[in-house]
């Protein structure tokens, strides 16, 4: 009987999951690499869908969910467990009425943690951002992934020194790239021994998908949303991409305001600027930010010009677009509103 304190997650993908063809082409990849008795580690960039994706992947395979998050406090007990609190007995003795004898003892209670619970059961362990936590505190991964036992500690009450793990226990990895804060670099013995599948942003279908699930935005709004936030990101000039992330912001933002991406434009372009200067910029830096206000107006501008210009030729458009460049912020949107 699994622990009282011990709670596992039904599998299932995170709300506003869509399945494009590139996300069913990774899902596809990731079981074949399950099903072979592999672990997948999923890496990327902040706002890939790695934790999504790696729901949905318990989901397919279908049994209860083990979810540790990583931390650079744990060590190897917060994983395998530990001695938490104690098991009192107290033994009261009346055989001989006038002779009161009372025996009372105290132990340790064990209690095992997540990654026991996962390998005893069977469970799906989806580690999410296991390289948050210190190298040493995932060394007992090791003798899971290869040789699928575990080292217990003697204080265990039991006298097998080792737990053997339940054939059906799959791991689930997810990280950052190592150049991210707060990122160790992960033993290559424990790398050796997964599958790492390399994400990249989504694409456009699935952006798009993405960001009108999450929002409810009218589906033309989302795509002059994701226009900009991907103009911004394959712009090259901030000091961090925008991710979808972004996009589900500012169309979040108009839908609970009742607006389209075109209806105030001024309202739009303030919104844009606001949430992705933030998005883009982890210490705050004015020339950064200047500098991604000045591509965002550019960017809306010209989205919001293109969508009035509509019935003429394409070197139109681009002549409008070349004339916003050299206008400020408020003389671009009185252009193009």
């Amino acid at each position: 009987m699994i622990d009282e304190m011990m709670t596992v997650l039904k599998p299932s993908p995170l709300a506003g999951f869509v399945e494009t063809q590139y996300v069913k082409n990774l899902t596809g990849r990731a079981l074949n690499y399950i099903k072979a008795g592999f672990p997948v580690h999923l890496r990327g960039p902040s706002g890939t869908g790695k934790t999504t994706l790696a729901m949905h992947l318990a989901s397919q395979i279908g049994r209860p969910v083990v979810m540790i998050h990583g931390d650079e406090e744990f060590t190897t007990s917060d994983l395998i467990g530990g001695e938490h609190g104690y098991r009192s007995r107290r033994v009261v003795d009346r055989f001989i009425s006038r002779v009161l004898k009372i025996e009372e003892d105290m132990t340790k209670r064990w209690v095992d943690n997540r990654l026991t619970v996962a390998c005893k059961y069977g469970f799906t362990l989806v580690y999410d951002e296991f390289t948050r936590s210190r190298p040493e505190a995932n060394n007992t991964l090791l003798s899971i992934l290869q040789e699928r036992i575990i080292d217990m500690p003697a204080a265990r009450d039991t006298n097998e020194p080792y737990l053997k793990v339940h054939p059906d226990f799959t791991a689930i990895f997810t990280s950052n790239p190592e150049e991210y804060a707060g990122v160790h670099r992960s033993q290559d013995a424990l790398r050796d021994r997964m599958i790492t599948m390399d994400l990249d942003y989504f694409d456009y279908e699935t952006e798009v998908a993405v960001t009108e699930a999450r929002s409810g935005l009218a589906h033309p709004s989302v795509e002059t949303v994701v226009h900009v936030v991907r103009g911004l990101r394959e712009s090259g000039k901030c000091e961090f991409a925008p991710t979808v992330r972004g996009s589900i912001m500012i169309a979040k933002t108009l839908k609970i305001q009742g607006l389209t991406a075109g209806q105030e434009p001024a309202e739009f372009l303030q919104m844009c600027q606001d949430i992705l200067a933030s998005e883009t910029s982890r210490v705050g830096s004015k020339t950064n930010q200047n500098r991604v206000r000045e591509i965002v107006s550019e960017l809306v501008a010209k989205e919001l010009g293109l969508k009035n210009e509509s019935g003429r030729e394409e070197g139109d458009k681009r002549a409008v677009s070349e004339r916003m460049k050299h206008k400020t912020p408020a003389e671009m949107i009185a252009a193009v509103s």
